[in-house]
């Protein structure tokens, strides 16, 4: 495990953090928004308010794991462009899209955004216990109860015009239905109440976070298939035969930090944590080791994402962990082997591609743009080496 460890620490601080730290834009304030495949940086690229929380995380985070001072002038400049410039400072919330000087171009509200920005915020504040910024996560989090909750259906609502007026849910959307309820949008908004609760450990807050574990236990969570339903109507009927694996091994270790900051004694959610790890090992590796994107309606998209990687890795070790079957150590070192020889970026200037085809050949879209940024394989490697130091 030493070795592992090394390689990972020496793949954030030498290939990941340097690729995005290219990217601070001095003159506009947070980070170039685009990144061809070809490794030209964009530097008119629009910036998005996801893409600033995330970069607000993965800098917050690299401090607070390895301490080391570099990283804190990008975190703190993560921090001003997201407070303000991505905030909206009439109806409040992030907006959705900035161009590249930081002026909104797309003004709607969502609140997977907003989940991101309480993630990050709360991340800056563990970081460096900023008052203000846990002022803001916390008026986040009561945007999203105000405006983003759906007392009839329990559930979290989804896309908002910039005056919070709701509005057909376009961005997260996906396979040509419109849903009205997505699992994606409740992760992250589970995510991000789960690092809130760390600094603010509100009983309020405690009751949220504790009704969405609930949520994906009861409502999205197949007790047959031990897959996760991604999206549905209004009454939470799902709208179609769809896996997502990236996101049900993503799930299995954060409901698992939500149940250890919650102090959560339940069987039957331990269970199904350790259901959809064992589940995932089961269908989604690949003969290479891999995991493979989805599958939709029986056929399985064996396209090799690059957060799909990254999350299987943690949640991979996270199942090790709870169970000591080292089935899964043996699954993270094949993952692990393969994302080095296939998804990391050869050329010196590079990071991870977005995606390998089933061909073994990398997928031409840029490397950096409004959906990708450092957060999920910042997070692997951070998350990795926490939980190998202990």
């Amino acid at each position: 495990m030493g070795q592992l460890k090394q390689e990972i620490e020496k793949q954030l601080t030498d290939k990941i953090l340097p690729f995005w730290m290219k990217l601070k834009d001095e003159e506009n304030g947070g980070f170039y928004g685009e990144v061809d495949y070809d490794l030209t940086i964009n530097k008119e690229g629009p910036k998005g308010g996801i893409a600033a929380a995330r970069f607000l995380w993965s800098f917050s985070a690299a401090y607070r794991v390895t301490m080391k001072e570099e990283y804190l002038s990008y975190a703190h400049h993560a921090y001003r462009f997201l407070s303000q410039k991505a905030i909206d400072p009439v109806h409040k919330g992030l907006y959705w899209m900035l161009d590249h000087k930081g002026n909104p171009i797309d003004t709607r509200k969502h609140i997977y955004t907003q989940a991101f920005g309480i993630y990050a915020l709360s991340e800056f504040y563990r970081a460096f216990k900023h008052p203000e910024a846990l002022k803001l996560a916390r008026e986040l989090y009561e945007l999203i109860e105000t405006k983003g909750y759906d007392e009839h259906t329990k559930a979290y609502k989804e896309e908002f015009n910039r005056e919070w007026i709701e509005r057909s849910n376009e961005m997260l959307s996906e396979h040509g239905l419109v849903s009205d309820i997505t699992t994606n949008t409740h992760l992250h908004v589970l995510e991000a109440y789960t690092n809130l609760y760390r600094v603010w450990p509100s009983q309020q807050l405690k009751e949220k976070l504790t009704n969405l574990v609930y949520t994906f236990y009861q409502k999205i969570y197949d007790h047959e298939t031990k897959f996760q339903k991604v999206f549905f109507d209004k009454k939470w009927q799902e709208l179609m035969d769809l896996k997502s694996y990236g996101h049900d091994i993503e799930a299995s270790w954060l409901l698992d930090e939500a149940v250890k900051v919650l102090d959560l004694k339940d069987e039957n959610i331990s269970k199904m944590i350790i259901d959809i790890a064992y589940n995932i090992a089961e269908h989604g590796v690949l003969e290479d080791g891999s995991v493979a994107n989805e599958e939709k309606e029986g056929k399985v998209d064996c396209t090799r994402v690059w957060w799909v990687q990254a999350e299987s890795m943690v949640g991979f070790y996270n199942a090790y962990e709870r169970t000591g079957d080292k089935k899964f150590l043996n699954l993270v070192d094949n993952l692990w082997k393969y994302t080095k020889e296939n998804l990391i970026d050869s050329r010196d200037e590079g990071e991870w591609f977005w995606s390998v085809e089933p061909d073994g050949k990398p997928t031409k879209r840029p490397v950096a743009e409004p959906w990708k940024t450092p957060y999920h394989n910042s997070r692997f490697c951070l998350e990795m080496i926490e939980r190998m130091s202990r």
